[in-house]
Protein backbone atom coordinates (compact mmCIF):
# COMPACT_ATOMS: atom_id res chain seq x y z
CA UNK A 1 0.00 0.00 0.00
CA UNK A 2 1.49 3.06 -0.85
CA UNK A 3 0.00 6.54 -0.32
CA UNK A 4 0.16 9.62 2.50
CA UNK A 5 -1.02 9.81 6.36
CA UNK A 6 -1.70 12.39 7.90
CA UNK A 7 -2.20 12.52 11.89
CA UNK A 8 -2.82 15.29 14.19
CA UNK A 9 -2.82 14.19 18.22
CA UNK A 10 -2.77 16.70 21.72
CA UNK A 11 0.47 17.02 22.11
CA UNK A 12 1.22 20.49 22.64
CA UNK A 13 4.80 20.16 20.61
CA UNK A 14 6.42 17.47 17.87
CA UNK A 15 4.91 14.43 19.06
CA UNK A 16 8.27 12.72 20.65
CA UNK A 17 6.71 9.09 19.90
CA UNK A 18 8.55 9.59 16.42
CA UNK A 19 12.07 10.14 17.41
CA UNK A 20 11.97 7.79 21.19
CA UNK A 21 9.80 5.31 19.30
CA UNK A 22 7.15 4.73 22.12
CA UNK A 23 10.05 5.51 24.99
CA UNK A 24 9.13 9.12 25.54
CA UNK A 25 5.60 10.00 26.70
CA UNK A 26 3.31 11.86 25.37
CA UNK A 27 3.75 15.68 25.92
CA UNK A 28 0.12 15.38 28.25
CA UNK A 29 0.99 12.25 29.33
CA UNK A 30 -1.24 10.68 27.35
CA UNK A 31 -2.12 10.32 23.19
CA UNK A 32 -5.46 11.13 21.74
CA UNK A 33 -5.32 11.28 17.68
CA UNK A 34 -6.96 11.27 14.05
CA UNK A 35 -5.49 10.37 11.37
CA UNK A 36 -6.21 10.03 7.61
CA UNK A 37 -4.81 7.90 5.36
CA UNK A 38 -4.95 8.27 1.47
CA UNK A 39 -4.46 4.67 -0.72
CA UNK A 40 -2.68 5.80 -3.96
CA UNK A 41 -2.03 2.37 -4.87
CA UNK A 42 -3.03 -0.71 -3.03
CA UNK A 43 -3.96 -4.39 -2.60
CA UNK A 44 -5.07 -6.98 -0.27
CA UNK A 45 -4.65 -9.76 -2.44
CA UNK A 46 -6.79 -9.56 -5.33
CA UNK A 47 -8.69 -6.81 -4.22
CA UNK A 48 -7.44 -3.22 -5.26
CA UNK A 49 -7.44 -0.75 -2.76
CA UNK A 50 -6.19 2.16 -4.97
CA UNK A 51 -8.03 5.82 -4.77
CA UNK A 52 -9.39 4.72 -1.65
CA UNK A 53 -9.25 6.85 1.91
CA UNK A 54 -9.34 6.20 5.30
CA UNK A 55 -9.85 7.67 8.75
CA UNK A 56 -8.51 6.69 12.23
CA UNK A 57 -8.71 7.57 15.95
CA UNK A 58 -6.66 6.07 18.56
CA UNK A 59 -6.37 6.88 21.96
CA UNK A 60 -3.01 5.65 24.01
CA UNK A 61 -2.94 5.76 28.17
CA UNK A 62 0.23 6.41 28.35
CA UNK A 63 3.98 5.40 26.90
CA UNK A 64 3.31 4.40 23.22
CA UNK A 65 5.38 1.07 23.38
CA UNK A 66 3.62 -0.05 26.64
CA UNK A 67 0.21 -0.50 24.35
CA UNK A 68 -3.44 -1.01 25.82
CA UNK A 69 -4.19 1.45 23.04
CA UNK A 70 -8.27 1.87 21.81
CA UNK A 71 -8.70 2.24 18.28
CA UNK A 72 -11.45 2.69 15.62
CA UNK A 73 -11.08 3.01 12.11
CA UNK A 74 -13.31 4.73 9.14
CA UNK A 75 -13.53 3.07 5.54
CA UNK A 76 -14.32 5.16 2.80
CA UNK A 77 -18.24 4.41 2.00
CA UNK A 78 -16.90 3.59 -1.89
CA UNK A 79 -15.15 0.60 -1.43
CA UNK A 80 -16.45 -2.48 -2.37
CA UNK A 81 -17.68 -5.16 0.69
CA UNK A 82 -14.47 -7.10 0.02
CA UNK A 83 -12.51 -3.65 0.39
CA UNK A 84 -14.08 -2.99 3.41
CA UNK A 85 -13.31 -6.47 4.81
CA UNK A 86 -9.67 -5.75 3.65
CA UNK A 87 -9.34 -2.69 5.22
CA UNK A 88 -10.38 -3.42 8.60
CA UNK A 89 -8.01 -6.06 8.50
CA UNK A 90 -5.29 -3.99 7.73
CA UNK A 91 -5.94 -1.62 10.00
CA UNK A 92 -6.85 -3.42 12.67
CA UNK A 93 -3.28 -5.73 12.93
CA UNK A 94 -5.13 -8.68 11.58
CA UNK A 95 -3.18 -8.77 8.22
CA UNK A 96 -0.02 -8.44 9.60
CA UNK A 97 3.08 -6.74 7.67
CA UNK A 98 3.31 -3.44 8.23
CA UNK A 99 0.38 -2.52 10.69
CA UNK A 100 0.46 -6.03 12.24
CA UNK A 101 1.62 -3.54 15.09
CA UNK A 102 -1.93 -3.03 16.35
CA UNK A 103 -2.69 -6.45 16.77
CA UNK A 104 0.17 -5.99 19.58
CA UNK A 105 -0.44 -2.70 21.24
CA UNK A 106 -4.39 -2.35 20.74
CA UNK A 107 -6.28 -3.42 23.89
CA UNK A 108 -9.48 -2.75 22.66
CA UNK A 109 -10.86 -1.97 18.93
CA UNK A 110 -13.87 0.09 18.99
CA UNK A 111 -14.64 -0.98 15.69
CA UNK A 112 -15.29 0.72 11.91
CA UNK A 113 -17.97 2.26 10.33
CA UNK A 114 -18.75 3.18 6.83
CA UNK A 115 -18.14 7.25 6.19
CA UNK A 116 -17.59 9.07 3.24
CA UNK A 117 -13.57 10.30 3.23
CA UNK A 118 -12.35 13.04 1.52
CA UNK A 119 -8.76 13.72 1.70
CA UNK A 120 -7.47 16.43 -0.79
CA UNK A 121 -4.15 18.39 -0.74
CA UNK A 122 -3.88 21.81 -1.32
CA UNK A 123 -0.52 23.56 -2.37
CA UNK A 124 1.20 21.79 1.06
CA UNK A 125 -2.18 21.76 3.25
CA UNK A 126 -4.08 18.72 4.05
CA UNK A 127 -7.90 18.78 4.24
CA UNK A 128 -9.58 15.67 5.52
CA UNK A 129 -13.33 15.40 6.60
CA UNK A 130 -14.73 12.07 7.23
CA UNK A 131 -18.18 12.26 7.40
CA UNK A 132 -19.55 14.37 10.67
CA UNK A 133 -16.69 12.22 12.32
CA UNK A 134 -13.37 14.10 11.74
CA UNK A 135 -12.57 17.71 10.03
CA UNK A 136 -8.93 18.37 9.68
CA UNK A 137 -6.41 20.72 8.16
CA UNK A 138 -3.12 19.96 8.92
CA UNK A 139 0.19 21.81 7.12
CA UNK A 140 3.67 21.78 7.69
CA UNK A 141 5.45 23.79 9.86
CA UNK A 142 7.73 26.57 8.48
CA UNK A 143 11.44 26.25 8.35
CA UNK A 144 14.12 28.46 7.69
CA UNK A 145 13.51 28.22 3.99
CA UNK A 146 10.10 28.52 3.11
CA UNK A 147 10.48 26.56 0.22
CA UNK A 148 11.79 22.80 2.34
CA UNK A 149 9.53 21.31 4.91
CA UNK A 150 11.19 20.82 8.29
CA UNK A 151 11.23 16.71 7.72
CA UNK A 152 12.93 14.08 10.52
CA UNK A 153 14.24 11.98 8.25
CA UNK A 154 15.59 8.14 8.61
CA UNK A 155 13.40 6.97 11.40
CA UNK A 156 12.79 3.73 12.44
CA UNK A 157 8.72 4.76 13.00
CA UNK A 158 6.50 2.22 11.73
CA UNK A 159 4.51 4.51 9.71
CA UNK A 160 7.70 5.24 7.49
CA UNK A 161 11.09 6.63 8.10
CA UNK A 162 10.62 10.39 6.70
CA UNK A 163 7.86 12.51 8.86
CA UNK A 164 7.20 15.66 8.20
CA UNK A 165 6.37 17.90 11.03
CA UNK A 166 3.06 19.61 10.87
CA UNK A 167 0.45 21.71 12.68
CA UNK A 168 -3.11 21.69 12.50
CA UNK A 169 -5.87 24.59 11.94
CA UNK A 170 -8.35 22.83 12.35
CA UNK A 171 -8.22 18.93 14.15
CA UNK A 172 -11.62 18.20 15.34
CA UNK A 173 -13.64 14.83 15.94
CA UNK A 174 -16.66 13.57 17.33
CA UNK A 175 -16.60 9.24 17.45
CA UNK A 176 -17.51 6.84 19.79
CA UNK A 177 -17.73 9.13 23.12
CA UNK A 178 -14.67 11.63 22.30
CA UNK A 179 -15.11 14.98 21.61
CA UNK A 180 -11.52 16.48 20.68
CA UNK A 181 -10.03 19.85 19.47
CA UNK A 182 -6.28 19.65 18.15
CA UNK A 183 -6.16 22.78 16.39
CA UNK A 184 -3.12 24.31 17.03
CA UNK A 185 -0.91 20.85 17.82
CA UNK A 186 1.56 18.78 17.05
CA UNK A 187 0.55 17.06 13.12
CA UNK A 188 2.18 14.56 11.33
CA UNK A 189 2.72 14.11 7.41
CA UNK A 190 4.06 11.19 6.36
CA UNK A 191 4.38 8.90 3.03
CA UNK A 192 3.46 5.27 3.46
CA UNK A 193 4.83 2.09 1.87
CA UNK A 194 3.63 -0.86 3.87
CA UNK A 195 3.17 -4.05 2.80
CA UNK A 196 2.13 -7.44 4.18
CA UNK A 197 3.77 -10.43 5.83
CA UNK A 198 7.51 -10.75 4.76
Amino acid sequence: MKGELILNCNCTVFCPCVVSLGKHPPTEGHCQTWGGVRIDEGHYGDEDLSGLNVGLMIEIPGMMSRGNWKAAVFIDDRASHAAYEALVKIFSGQAKGTTGLFKVLVGEFLGAERQPVSYETDGKTRHITVGRKIEGVVHPVSGKDKDEDIVISNTEYWMGPDITVATATKGRLRAFGRVWDFEGRSAEICQIDWHGPR
